[in-house]
């Protein structure tokens, strides 16, 4: 068995795993990364920027939040049933952290809203001087090249398997073992667990929130996040958390084609479940996450978007209602042909039709209600939304053929929570007392949320694990230089 010595090991190289990796070498400890694939980044490579509060670009743009105003808004959204203590300390590092990564060359193209009610606290980066979708991955690799200045060792396709402990209940260290079946035992004074969940586990998932993954569930499943990290750190004494997902809602089959598909069928029109019956406001469609909770609760976790051929030539006309940063086509002239094609190719996300009738049979929808449905949205669209009270503006009527539906369904970026910390990131026991040596950060630890992700401040996940990152590696610095 081939045996290493470190300061801190850290166990995964994404986002957290990273930023505890560079904070605690810049604050004088030896640092080991063990990261079992290949590349750095794991989910976060498919983002494009971290939260931030008080930063220069919001100040320069005039963006009115605050760290006062972002804290009441969070605590507020989810009843005070998470760790104030551990949200107060991350949104009062984050404008740090922005700077921080700034300070590493990193470029941010400014901070955006993700959608129109939402606040401008998406720092995007900036990729080749504009907005582009691998911002994430930029800013990994950044992370990991400051790392390596700083005297950081990598060791890939490396998984840990096991957290050591001593006879005292300290830990001493890891198992790993790298990609030609060779174990390592590592010894170390503190260990940091950033394994970034279990989105690849779908016994765990099951087991953790109830979800069938492909069945009702379409998240994204980055290779590798196996629920690794909440293991050892359980199998150690590490309390365990609830473990939510990070809602959405989804085209399954054409969230990754052209853009024109999701585009048109997520703006405010009118939405039905299997009943053929509305159950929300559309308005909140801009919300991902708000309107994956409503057809989560739908009979068979399932929604159809309905519009109609003159609500397609207003937004070929006109644009497109609402927008956000991943789905943004410049224009949806080529709508039409999309379509043909999905429905050519079996995609059954899309269903188009002559008649209403005939869209609700390809649907598999009771008709009379269907219709009678459609019929009380027309009739409301003349004066206004008595049911769910819709704003005016996103009332248009569904009567010329032909008619189009796009079907969606529950969707997540991944898992939430699992490892019980506090606000330094410290590993509670059962207790809640700190298991010595012991620290997590990220997704694997992130029950800030409760129920929902608090999708009104974007970049949440991303600043989450940064800022955890930078506790943790600050944290077990520390310990191990103590």
């Amino acid at each position: 068995m081939k045996k290493l010595e470190t300061q801190v090991a850290v166990i995964a190289a994404g986002p957290s795993g990273l930023a505890a990796a560079v904070q605690a070498a810049e604050d004088g400890a030896k640092v080991m990364v063990f990261e079992k694939s290949n590349v750095v980044g794991g989910a976060a490579n498919m983002g494009m920027g971290p939260l931030g509060i008080g930063t220069r670009q919001q100040q320069q743009q005039m963006v009115d939040i605050s760290v006062e105003k972002a804290f009441k808004m969070f605590m507020d959204y989810t009843h005070w049933r998470v760790d104030a203590n551990l949200v107060r300390k991350y949104f009062g590092n984050s404008a740090d952290t922005i700077a921080w990564l700034e300070d590493m060359g990193l470029e941010f193209a400014g901070a955006y809203k993700y959608f129109p009610k939402s606040e401008a606290t998406w720092h995007i980066v900036a990729v080749n001087g504009g907005i582009g979708r691998n911002g994430g991955a930029i800013m990994n690799k950044t992370l990991m090249e400051r790392a390596k200045e700083l005297g950081v060792e990598f060791f890939m396709e490396t998984p840990a398997k096991k957290i050591l402990k001593d006879k005292d209940g300290k830990i001493c260290g890891l198992i790993a073992v790298d990609k030609s079946g060779e174990e390592i035992e590592v010894s170390a004074k503190a260990v940091v667990v950033a394994c970034g969940g279990a989105g690849d586990n779908p016994e765990m998932i099951k087991q953790r929130t109830g979800y069938t993954w492909r069945e009702d569930l379409f998240s994204f499943a980055i290779p590798g996040l196996k629920g690794d990290g909440i293991n050892m750190a359980a199998e150690v004494g590490a309390a365990t958390t609830e473990m939510s997902m990070e809602m959405m809602y989804i085209l399954p089959n054409s969230d990754f084609g052209p853009d024109c598909i999701p585009a048109t069928f997520m703006q405010p029109n009118l939405l039905v479940n299997n009943f053929g019956k509305r159950f929300m406001n559309e308005e909140e469609m801009q919300n991902t996450t708000f309107t994956g909770n409503a057809i989560a609760i739908q009979r068979g976790k399932i929604a159809y978007s309905i519009i109609d051929t003159s609500i397609l030539k207003g937004y070929k006309r006109n644009g497109l209602d609402v927008t956000n940063f991943v789905h943004h086509p410049e224009n949806i002239d080529d709508f039409e042909q999309v379509v043909e094609d999905s429905i050519a190719n079996n995609n059954p996300d899309v269903v188009k039709a002559d008649t209403l009738e005939e869209l609700a049979e390809k649907l598999g929808i009771n008709v009379d209600t269907f219709v009678e449905t459609v019929e009380e949205y027309n009739e409301m669209c003349e004066s206004y939304d008595e049911v769910f009270f819709k704003d005016r503006r996103f009332m248009k009527p569904i009567k010329k053929g032909p008619f189009y539906a796009g079907t969606f369904r529950p969707g997540a970026y991944g898992t939430l929570g699992g490892i019980k910390i506090n606000e330094n990131a410290e590993v509670l026991d059962n207790e809640w007392k700190p298991v010595p040596g012991l620290y997590a950060a990220g997704t694997d630890t992130c029950t800030i949320y409760g129920d929902s992700y608090m999708f009104l401040l974007p970049g949440n996940t991303m600043g989450y694990c940064l800022n955890t990152g930078r506790f943790a590696g600050e944290g077990a610095a520390a310990y191990a230089q103590d």
